[in-house]
């Protein structure tokens, strides 16, 4: 019996996915979550991680992705699945350095998603064909670190408080989002952070 943990901030559609699971006799839908936040606490309350944990990505507090990188730190063994309605070459890119096992399109036929997880427990990676295809286009310029400042100035930090986040100098905080800048052809920081998230590298 694989355990499954669902992640997903809108309630219909949690309820709709955990319901398709639970009619399936080799799946255990163990805990719904309304964000990654909630998804995490959970996770990290429990002595044994489940099979997978089903998430999807832009949600309050905690997004999929930053969840998926938390999990893979507490639980290697967890194979960690995607499902979105955003098709963005970025966020393929970034949950793929992050172990991400699945990638599925919310609108994708039911019997397609139940038969990607089967296949995900077996070893597989799974990504949506059209996604795939999405993932062979822009490439992210963006280090890390520029990541993490616009992250934060996304999140409405001005580059002091950035500054204070990152435990850094606000002069190397500038010299981050000047290079983002630059490098997204931007008017500001601001617009820089539009930019990347766009194109999902946020």
């Amino acid at each position: 019996m694989h355990k499954i943990v669902v992640v997903e901030d809108q309630s219909l559609i949690r309820d709709a996915i955990s319901t398709l699971l639970s009619l399936e006799d080799d799946f255990d839908l163990v805990h719904k979550c309304e964000n990654g936040a909630q998804a995490l606490t959970y996770l990290k309350t429990l002595q044994t991680p489940p099979t997978i944990v089903l998430s999807d990505i832009e949600m309050p507090e905690l997004s999929g992705i930053d969840l998926a990188e938390q999990v893979a730190k507490l639980y290697p063994s967890v194979k960690f699945v995607i499902m979105t309605t955003f098709a963005k070459a970025g966020y393929v890119r970034r949950a793929m350095e992050y172990g991400v096992k699945g990638f599925i399109l919310k609108d994708a036929p039911s019997d397609y998603l139940v038969a990607s997880l089967r296949d995900i427990v077996k070893g597989k990676t799974i990504i949506d064909p059209e996604l795939a295809v999405l993932a062979l286009g822009d490439k992210d310029p963006l280090t890390p670190k520029e990541r993490k400042a616009l992250k934060l100035i996304a999140d409405g930090m001005s580059t002091q408080q950035v500054a204070d986040k990152l435990f850094l100098s606000q002069g190397t905080i500038r010299n981050y989002l000047s290079e983002a800048i630059a490098k997204l052809n931007a008017i500001n920081s601001h617009d820089a952070a539009r930019i990347a998230r766009q194109k999902g590298w946020l």
